[in-house]
């Protein structure tokens, strides 16, 4: 679709937002959001008819890009069939979905409880391995991130946390391997992932086994700077797991359905979690749609027991007739090999040549449609472009990045010193050329920065 300017529609929109929409993670007073006037495939358009490469996925959910026919199709059927149903009961989009879901998460996960998103399954993810072990404590990393609610935030170990953290949540943090910034003083991906095994066994051993229900781990994390774990460090987790009877949970709310050119991220370390949280990529985002996927033996606890845990929304009808098709599409279509493909002889490849020609990127980590940049103001020392938690002028180098790269057609993930690849699964070489040139002319300004 050719974007057509409507400057006067946009200015309504853009008024009625600033006047009535409380934004998330922001101070109000002090953002200007764009008002998008519309989105297809790859790209989004605002109303003065330009048009940005969506190098963000949405927020990382987009998997097969915007207003896909298909799973549009799909809901506006399932709208004309049935809009909505109470969750007690079986729904055949709901029942569908399951099966499709079950049938490609690893292992024996073969039971998917249906949330409203991904903040809200590691709400219950965690409520499930309490009551399951019945015990109370829960550990997660630094470097992490898994949603906005009250035992989500407290499990997230990035700043966002800090405002809210009553230090009251059960939950206890706990260093992962990252052989960039190493904190184990490794030299090896080897010695990384050996050393923070040792740290996280010692610190279930000072925490207390007998207290600790869940060990809670972004599979690869996301907004944090997706950092890749070295080999062997998922199935060492998997066997302290197993040693003092903690339930492991795995969290595939951005890194699942594709986003590293498999169904899931864990299929890449042929590890089974517990528990495994899903979102965004399920159903392309279209309709909100989260959900936790279960193993045997936790579903079994509530074979006779019942769950003391639900929502209103739970396998919403339109949300389940989107993952549907999303997942049909994803089968027809090859997006999963396809974001494989590219990841390994497109992406990779174009991401290291930026790199040899831009002394402010530090790193390129990543897989399948899954990458992160690290900037940095100084290669040999790793010192990082901004400082940590940046805002304000300490965040210059990052926002004037961010603003050359939207210059140049190119909306981009920026987080911290880092900005992250994460187009729709389905992009083409073409897009992927188009970006990596305006990525190139924008990593130009981050390279006045260096030293």
């Amino acid at each position: 679709m050719t974007p057509q300017p409507h400057p006067q529609a946009g200015a309504v929109v853009k008024a009625d937002d600033r006047a009535h929409v409380f934004h998330s993670w922001s101070a109000q007073d002090l953002i200007d959001p764009p008002a998008v006037a519309g989105a297809e495939g790859s790209y989004f358009w605002d109303y003065d008819g330009r048009r940005y490469l969506d190098f963000t996925s949405g927020l990382v959910f987009t998997n097969i890009g915007y207003q896909h026919p298909k799973v549009v199709a799909a809901i506006q059927e399932q709208a004309g069939r049935m809009t909505t149903f109470a969750p007690a009961f079986a729904v055949a989009a709901r029942s569908e979905a399951a099966r499709l879901i079950a049938e490609r998460t690893p292992g024996d996960l073969d039971k998917i409880f249906f949330t409203n998103g991904g903040a809200d399954a590691i709400e219950h993810a965690l409520r499930m391995a309490r009551l399951h072990t019945g015990r109370a404590k829960v550990l997660s990393a630094y470097r992490s991130y898994h949603g906005g609610t009250q035992q989500a935030i407290n499990l997230t170990g990035d700043p966002r946390r800090w405002a809210s953290d009553s230090a009251t949540a059960g939950v206890v943090h706990f260093w992962a391997p990252f052989l960039y910034r190493s904190r184990f003083y490794a030299e090896t991906e080897e010695q990384e992932a050996a050393r923070a095994l040792e740290h996280l066994e010692t610190t279930i051993a000072f925490e207390g086994p007998g207290t600790i229900a869940a060990i809670v781990l972004e599979s690869i994390p996301g907004t944090a700077g997706i950092m890749v774990p070295p080999a062997g460090y998922l199935a060492g987790v998997r066997e302290i797991c197993d040693k003092y009877g903690i339930v492991f949970v795995l969290d595939e709310v951005m890194a699942g359905f594709g986003r590293t050119g498999e169904w899931f991220a864990a299929d890449l370390f042929g590890v089974v979690p517990d528990l495994m949280t899903f979102a965004k990529g399920v159903n392309s985002g279209y309709v909100p749609l989260g959900g936790v996927a279960i193993s045997q033996e936790i579903a079994a606890t509530f074979g006779k027991r019942p769950y003391p845990g639900g929502l209103t929304y739970s396998g919403h009808p339109l949300a389940c007739a989107a993952a549907v098709a999303t997942i049909n599409v994803m089968e027809e279509e090859g997006v999963v090999e396809n974001a494989r493909r590219l990841g390994a002889d497109v992406v990779g490849p174009a991401l290291a040549a930026l790199a040899e020609r831009h002394p402010s990127v530090g790193e390129v980590r990543g897989t399948g449609m899954f990458w992160a940049l690290d900037l940095v103001k100084n290669r040999e020392t790793r010192e990082p472009l901004v400082p940590y938690n940046a805002a304000g002028e300490a965040n210059a180098p990052m926002a004037a990045f961010g603003a050359a790269a939207k210059q140049h057609g190119l909306w981009p993930f920026v987080n911290m010193n880092r900005t992250h690849v994460v187009p729709p699964c389905n992009v083409s070489e073409a897009e992927l050329k188009e970006g990596f040139a305006a990525l190139d002319a924008a990593l130009s300004v981050a390279d006045e920065y260096t030293v």
